[in-house]
């Protein structure tokens, strides 16, 4: 599957997009790749698009570890390979578990989730699978991680839903094409296997 948009090259960027190039290349994996080669098509958007992932990304309210949970959830849920690719080494990084990863990618609700993992992983496939969170894992979310976190947590996730629209409708794929690529599954199958019904308790995340 090939890409839909042709590599841009700093070089020939015009000077009046160049500084925002170079921010993107103080934080990007791939360089001008992945959803910025998009992005730069309207550079406007991309500046302001820019600014707003680097606060839920490096400024945010919500833990990293459960930030990059969050993002993988949406990659996985729209079979979103370069989002996925980029963020599971990051995830690493920040402490998700391995195996909380490994579950994930074969579509599964994972097993080995610490209390904040499963609270997080609640929240976002409620939200993002059925557009609703019920209001006993509203309010487990807010008792837990304070409102601030939660409406972070919320707009990451649309954040990046967005994101995996941009990457699919480009056709982005895995740079290299060295790693494994996600399954592409059907969406109603997704939904099947990662909507299961929140357990919400009262007792406080670790």
């Amino acid at each position: 599957m090939a890409e839909r948009l042709a590599p841009l090259r700093y070089q020939d960027l015009p000077l009046s997009v160049q500084p925002l190039a170079d921010d993107i290349l103080k934080v990007s994996s791939a360089g001008l790749g992945g959803p910025y080669n998009a992005l730069l098509r309207s550079p406007d958007m991309a500046r302001r698009a820019f600014d707003f992932l680097d606060y839920l990304r490096f400024r945010t309210s919500v833990d990293k570890r459960l930030n990059e949970f969050a993002i993988l959830i949406q990659a996985r849920i729209a079979n979103a390979q370069y989002e996925w690719w980029a963020h599971e080494t990051i995830a690493r990084r920040a402490g998700l578990s391995d195996a909380v990863m490994a579950e994930l990618r074969q579509c599964r609700r994972p097993a080995a989730m610490r209390d904040d993992e499963r609270l997080v992983y609640d929240y976002c496939v409620q939200l993002t699978l059925n557009h609703r969170v019920p209001d006993a894992l509203w309010q487990q979310a807010v008792d837990t991680m304070g409102e601030q976190a939660v409406v972070d947590l919320t707009v990451l996730s649309g954040t990046y839903v967005m994101v995996s629209m941009l990457l699919n409708a480009t056709q982005v794929g895995i740079p290299g094409g060295g790693a494994e690529p996600l399954e592409v599954l059907p969406p109603l199958q997704i939904r099947e296997r990662l909507l299961v019904a929140p357990a919400v308790d009262t007792g406080s995340c670790a």
